[in-house]
């Protein structure tokens, strides 16, 4: 393969073999034949422009560059990256295969003396599980188990202990199946998407994937860019929309030593950001640790389940001890330990919580553990944010005031957009889009302009000063007069929308009315709650009463409160928690963290700021609200299956125990019955709660 080298010193060397030199699809394959060099340590791999870096042993130069000039893309095979789950299915499949082929072989190939000898040694294990967990103190179903095959193997029954161990090594199996299965796809389905980013290096810019960004490295990020790390800008400057950080739609000026953070979005301007934080792979393995392993994180109901599960092992030996002193029939008393209620119990629960988590996963909702389910279908409130969260923190232009008789309000409009278009923050976007809308057109009539930071923008047009932004920057910084009718007007003209005034001359030109319109969908999702049955819905804003009241009525929300501050949130869900109320809180900024923390169940969206994102239970991935509708759907029926579950394994259980106790069911029979149910009812557990397509049919 033909190459230049464009970065060489030892221990590292860069090639640059062209943009066509080899497809994307190969780049696994490239890295892999280099790698495939004892010499090299480490390779990155770009097809955008034939770019392989290789980290090598010194002293290795020629070899690494005999290796390079060797590559032949042709002759590559595109290496397949197999999804976690389809390697999942794969082993299972092979196992259980080898696990029914083994025993049926055994059967039929293996004398009968060598077969009762492997049914024995195979039994001690059961017999020292048992013994271990007695040793723990531990009356649970692992004694159970070992008990109702040590009585087999006593009298010498080994084909009944030979089924009852295969039953219960097919039950394992499928567990660990479930487990395994419903943790790699949801891991699938959370994890980010990260897209690429430019990497600065002593040779300049590189594409690199967010998968190869270490914390320390430097990035450089654009107009119109979404910042994927939180860092520190080193270089440069702009205007960033911090909205899913603040709540606040208005953009902000960042220079050099600012910091920045993940989901927030450049407007105009690029820097360069040294890495702090990444949160993408740590965060994502963070949550599924937390769902597989924290005991505070799972439903009530499914620690209840597992409790339950160990105390009823007592009055199955109970059971067995009856039976044995009043029939003196072994077989009848093994019969009762083939049947316990507590193995179907145990495992179905925690598969079905697991089961709906990883499906409201692939409904785009992250959900961190079993206990936000149960508590999303036990509340009776939801409390919402407004900025971010029921808007889209996307300003629009609703109308322009004229307070010169000489300038229409097209021609007020014409100047804003004029000097706007310049800083295109999102209320400069509205603003700009407003007059483009109204096909105003403008030329360059002024000077430079200049943004000054966090107030507004000045330039000279036609020889006067001429000025757009914030009252406090108009009014008390550039000291232009805004009399009281002026005042008036704005307010009874403007209604729920913030205001940007405009001056030209020291004299007040305009006004342009700026509102955050509610989400398409959130009219939707009110009334979706509602009939869910939630129909306390509560809004928090920092907006104005005005503002509020319009948003609220537009939504059909029939409580709120205004200018509200973070610890006012907090206080207010804390108050109604107080008064009985289950609070599920929805919010995107820090400003909602407080909150968050505080109810009963927490939302973010999907836009959410890294700190609410972290403080939340719950996270919107689809950033649409009726995914609350779908969630709440899903949590009721969640508790429905579990307790449809119990209600199934009592009944058939019991049944099985009558039979065994009657004398109609042998051991063997029993164990197999009941170790049948138990999958079949975990097996159920695995299978979706939602119709999806009947879902949308109804809400079409």
């Amino acid at each position: 393969m033909k190459f230049k080298i464009v970065y060489d010193k030892p221990g590292r060397i860069r090639f640059r073999c062209g943009a066509y030199a080899f497809e994307k699809e190969l780049e696994s394959a490239v890295q892999k034949a280099v790698l495939d060099c004892a010499f090299a340590s480490e390779a990155e791999v770009h097809s955008e422009n034939g770019g392989i870096l290789v980290y090598y042993q010194k002293g290795h130069r020629s070899d690494i560059v005999q290796i390079i000039a060797g590559l032949n893309p042709r002759k590559l095979t595109p290496i397949p990256e197999s999804s976690g789950t389809e390697q999942i299915d794969t082993d299972f499949k092979k196992d259980l295969v080898k696990l029914v082929a083994k025993r049926f072989l055994c059967k039929a190939l293996l004398p009968t003396p060598i077969s009762n000898c492997i049914v024995f040694f195979k039994g001690m294990r059961y017999l020292w599980r048992a013994v271990d967990a007695l040793g723990q103190g531990h009356l649970n179903v692992d004694v159970l188990d070992g008990a109702s095959v040590t009585a087999c193997l006593i009298q010498k029954n080994y084909k009944t202990a030979g089924t009852i161990m295969f039953m219960l090594s097919i039950s394992s199996l499928l567990e660990d199946y479930t487990r395994a299965r419903t943790r790699a796809a949801l891991t699938d389905s959370l994890a980010i998407k990260a897209d690429q980013v430019w990497r600065v290096t002593e040779d300049g810019d590189v594409l690199v994937s967010m998968k190869q960004l270490k914390i320390g490295d430097e990035i450089r990020v654009r107009t119109g860019s979404i910042i994927p790390v939180d860092g520190t800008i080193t270089d440069g400057e702009a205007t960033i929309n911090e909205s899913s950080m603040t709540g606040e739609p208005l953009s902000v000026m960042k220079s050099k030593d600012a910091s920045v953070f993940a989901g927030t979005v450049i407007d105009e301007g690029s820097i360069v950001i040294r890495v702090r934080a990444m949160s993408s792979d740590t965060k994502l393995q963070k949550i599924i640790e937390l769902i597989d392993h924290s005991e505070n994180l799972k439903a009530g109901v499914q620690s209840k389940a597992e409790r339950l599960a160990d105390r009823i092992v007592p009055f199955s030996f109970l059971g067995f001890g009856l039976t044995l002193l009043l029939t003196r029939i072994i077989t009848k008393a093994v019969s009762i330990l083939m049947v316990d209620y507590s193995c179907a119990i145990k495992l179905s629960t925690p598969i079905a919580v697991i089961s709906a988590i990883r499906e409201a996963s692939d409904a785009d909702i992250t959900v961190k553990g079993g206990k936000y389910l149960e508590a999303f279908a036990q509340a009776d409130t939801i409390v919402f944010d407004k900025t971010g969260t029921l808007t889209n923190a996307q300003p629009v232009l609703e109308r322009v005031i004229s307070f010169d008789e000489t300038r229409s309000e097209e021609e007020v409009l014409k100047i804003a957009a004029c000097l706007e278009e310049h800083f295109p923050h999102s209320v400069a976007r509205a603003i700009v889009k407003g007059a483009s809308d109204k096909n105003l057109f403008h030329e360059e009539e002024h000077a430079d302009v200049q943004y000054i930071v966090a107030h507004g923008i000045a330039t000279i047009l036609h020889g006067e000063r001429a000025i757009i932004g914030s009252k406090h920057f108009v009014s008390e910084d550039e000291g232009i007069v805004i009399t009281p009718e002026q005042q008036a007007e704005i307010n009874e003209k403007a209604g729920a929308c913030s205001v940007v005034y405009l001056a030209v001359g020291k004299q007040l030109t305009g006004a342009l009315c700026i509102s955050d319109p509610p989400r398409v969908e959130a009219k939707e999702a009110v009334e979706l709650l509602k009939a869910a049955g939630i129909q306390n819905i509560v809004m928090l804003t920092g907006d104005s009463e005005r503002a509020a009241k319009v948003t609220a009525e537009k939504l059909g929300i029939t409580t709120y409160c205004a200018q509200v501050l973070p610890e006012d949130k907090h206080s207010y869900v804390e108050r109604l928690k107080a008064e009985g109320k289950h609070v599920i809180m929805v919010g995107d900024g820090i400003n909602d963290a407080p909150a968050l923390a505080a109810a009963n169940v927490s939302v973010a969206m999907s836009d959410a700021s890294d700190i609410a994102q972290e403080a939340a239970d719950i996270t919107l991935r689809g950033a649409s609200l009726t995914e609350l509708a779908t969630l709440r759907a899903l949590s009721e029926r969640l508790m429905h299956r579990i307790n449809r579950n119990y209600r199934f394994i009592i009944a058939f259980n019991s049944a099985l125990l009558l039979s065994g106790l009657c004398g109609f069911l042998s051991p063997s029979a029993s164990a197999f019955l009941h170790n049948a149910s138990t999958m079949m009812i975990c097996a159920k557990s695995m299978t979706p709660l939602m119709d999806q397509r009947k879902e949308e049919q109804q809400r079409a």
